[in-house]
């Protein structure tokens, strides 16, 4: 059986950035349904709940078809969320350093300009969706997918994640999507996301 650890940090820790109600909601009643919902789905498919969530998403062929949706939506949204939640942190953000600094540097031009382009594309995903950090060969890409898809499903890793489903902000950003990408950036924990990357480039 899936399921849903707590938070690495306190609700109200992501504050002043992402606010306390926003996180216990997000973290409790979707990443929640999320993990009953797939366990729902995979209820007496022992071979499939032996398996890591990761691994399930990067082959979906091997779900039923008459399930296939419904673990990809719910499967994909456990993956995102958890990744989402240990990709920030209290007293986060900043830039990263060593080799994902030079990846970023080298695939976007600046460490600016790789906000620019990330945000844009968050901001640019129309409806519900991810935006994401993908290394690409020696390169780094953005994409963004709906929904509860992931790079993963692509047989890609991704090493970073922005949720940009209205759940994630709306409470204290409301339609302002832009706005809470901006104050995101000041919760990005880029230890995590450079142990993500060098063990995707290894």
């Amino acid at each position: 059986m899936f399921t849903l650890d707590d938070l690495p940090y306190a609700y109200n820790a992501l504050e002043p950035f992402i606010d306390e109600r926003t996180m216990q909601i997000h973290h409790d009643k979707h990443h929640a349904a999320y993990v009953k919902n797939l366990n729902d789905a995979l209820s007496g498919k022992e071979e499939l709940m032996a398996l890591d969530p990761v691994a399930i998403i990067r082959d979906l062929a091997k779900v039923p078809e008459d399930i296939r949706t419904k673990v990809r939506n719910n499967c994909g949204g456990h993956v995102n969320h958890t990744m989402f939640w240990e990709i920030m942190t209290p007293n986060g953000g900043g830039e990263p350093k060593g080799d994902l600094a030079a990846a970023i540097t080298g695939s976007f031009g600046s460490f600016a300009d790789f906000q620019a382009k990330f945000a844009a594309s968050g901001i640019g995903r129309f409806g519900s969706g991810w935006v994401w950090l993908v290394p690409e060969g020696k390169s780094l890409v953005i994409t963004d997918t709906p929904n509860q898809d992931s790079p993963y499903m692509e047989g890609k890793t991704p090493i970073l994640g922005l949720d940009v489903w209205e759940h994630a902000y709306y409470l204290k950003y409301q339609n302002l999507r832009a706005d809470y990408i901006a104050a995101w950036w000041h919760v990005v924990n880029w230890a995590e996301v450079e142990k993500r990357f060098a063990a995707a480039t290894t």
